[in-house]
């Protein structure tokens, strides 16, 4: 198998061909989580693997609880399904406050100012409250803890989420706001660690593979013997492919690639396609083939993809009843591509439900 027909493959997994889900809480099912810390680009991921979607019904299927938003996997905000988000929790967030220790540290938070925040959080959120982040500074305030600059009161925020405190409550106009965990999402039976494991290994060469455990281990903020354990406990359901001297994994039910797709997509800044490998190699071809560097991260930029390579950037600005999208190619294309490329910008304008004005350069 070569780095070409691994992106090709990631494609079908990632199910950005072929899209068949109805809803936007099976999408996130089968990837198991969907980074988000970027909310609008998060919904974009989401929509863009569905037959058809708007901002409008990913938004209420977050409002309703179906999907939360919190931390988990890695420091930063994912989407997870609600009867998925205990398990991950329970399975990744001791790895992520080992992470956040140097942090705690330099800010001053310990065990005792946490037990402090979080009873003052619980008090303030119980009945079904929902507030924002800056009720919730002065909730702090009041209880004497100290929520000092942003940077203190995300470490507090995201320490709470971490504990399956709170998540995401539903938004008040344009404003995030914060839920008890446990008002929004039903209870759940824990998986013992062994079988959350598995189950966390199996969402993620299923619909990532082919990828190696590096990868998984990235991706899941595991270290390398977890993620290495997880795909040996899938050796029954996997197959595997030397790419470019590393194992690579998928399932073995996994669908065929694509040979050739006319088909483009405009990925947002960290969709999975992109930031769900440790190793981005197999997506970069087109761009470390050009004679000149990329002026873009293809990590932190929003991407657009064609024949599961990226080839160019792309920037969106709304206004009241329209939507300006901004297209940056920088590898050649053929006019079908390009056609290609245009017709995604309008599938994206048609998920926000907004008129297209497109601008390339």
């Amino acid at each position: 198998m070569q780095a070409a027909d691994v992106a090709r493959r990631r494609l079908a997994s990632q199910r950005l061909v072929d899209a068949d889900f109805a809803h936007a809480v099976e999408v996130v099912e089968w990837l198991g989580a969907v980074q988000s810390q970027d909310y609008a680009g998060g919904q974009w991921a989401l929509g863009q693997r569905m037959r058809s979607a708007t901002e409008d019904a990913i938004e209420q299927a977050l409002t309703d609880g179906e999907i939360v938003r919190t931390h988990v996997l890695r420091p930063t905000w994912h989407f997870v399904s609600a009867r998925d988000v205990r398990w991950m929790l329970a399975l990744s967030a001791p790895r992520v406050h080992a992470a956040n220790a140097s942090m705690y540290r330099k800010l001053g938070l310990d065990a005792a100012v946490f037990r402090r925040s979080n009873a003052a959080i619980a008090r303030a959120l119980a009945g079904g409250n929902a507030l924002t982040r800056n009720e919730l500074v002065d909730v702090l305030r009041r209880a004497r803890v100290d929520p000092g600059d942003g940077v203190r009161m995300s470490g507090l925020m995201m320490a709470a989420e971490l504990e399956g405190l709170v998540c995401n409550g539903p938004r008040r106009g344009r404003q995030f706001t914060y839920a008890l965990l446990d008002e929004r999402v039903p209870p759940t039976d824990p998986l013992p660690r062994d079988e959350a494991l598995r189950a966390l290994a199996w969402r993620y060469f299923r619909s990532r593979g082919p990828a190696t455990v590096q990868d998984f281990a990235w991706w899941s903020g595991l270290t390398v013997s977890d993620a290495k354990k997880g795909a040996q406990m899938l050796s029954g359901e996997l197959a595997h492919a030397m790419v470019d001297g590393r194992v690579h994994w998928f399932a073995e039910s996994a669908p065929a690639a694509p040979r050739r797709t006319r088909v483009a997509h405009l990925l947002p800044n960290y969709d999975e396609f992109v930031v769900g490998f440790r190793d981005r190699g197999a997506v970069l071809q087109a761009i470390r083939s050009l004679a000149s560097p990329s002026p873009f991260d293809p990590l932190f930029a929003h991407v657009i993809e064609v024949g599961a390579q990226l080839v160019g950037g792309w920037r969106r600005s709304l206004a009241r009843d329209a939507v300006a999208v901004e297209l940056n190619l920088v590898a050649p294309l053929s006019t079908p591509e390009r056609r290609a490329v245009s017709a995604a910008a309008q599938r994206y304008a048609s998920f926000l439900g907004l008129a297209l004005q497109e601008v390339s350069r």
